[in-house]
């Protein structure tokens, strides 16, 4: 026997598979929409010194937007492309930053660590 003999086909499986939801289109994921847009205007024009982080596509997620606030408070959605994301942040004159360059604030690392005490002390 060789060890060719014991080679069986395996189907090639991605990590991440299970994660991806199937739809018409190839197992793509959800785009950005309006009302994620509204969700991220709404958001910050309620909240002074906003910052916004653009996230790049994975093979799990479109392409995201992180909005945080001056004291740390944060939100995210899907939004069409890093070009969007620059319209988005110039037209209402938020800084925009790429993840990958620059990481997140510290003070966004500090609310989520806030949370989680407050929660844990309730």
């Amino acid at each position: 026997m060789t060890r060719d003999d014991f080679h069986t086909e395996v189907p090639a499986v991605g990590v991440f598979d299970s994660l991806r939801k199937k739809r018409k289109g190839g197992g793509q994921v959800r785009g950005s929409t309006k009302q994620d847009t509204a969700h991220l205007d709404d958001w910050a024009a309620q909240r002074q010194g906003v910052e916004a982080y653009v996230e790049p596509r994975t093979h799990v997620t479109e392409t995201t937007v992180v909005l945080v606030a001056h004291d740390g408070e944060w939100t995210r959605r899907r939004i069409a492309s890093p070009e969007a994301a620059a319209d988005f942040a110039r037209k209402r004159k938020i800084p925009l930053y790429e993840v990958e360059r620059v990481g997140y604030p510290k003070r966004m690392r500090e609310y989520q660590a806030r949370q989680k005490k407050e929660r844990g002390s309730a």
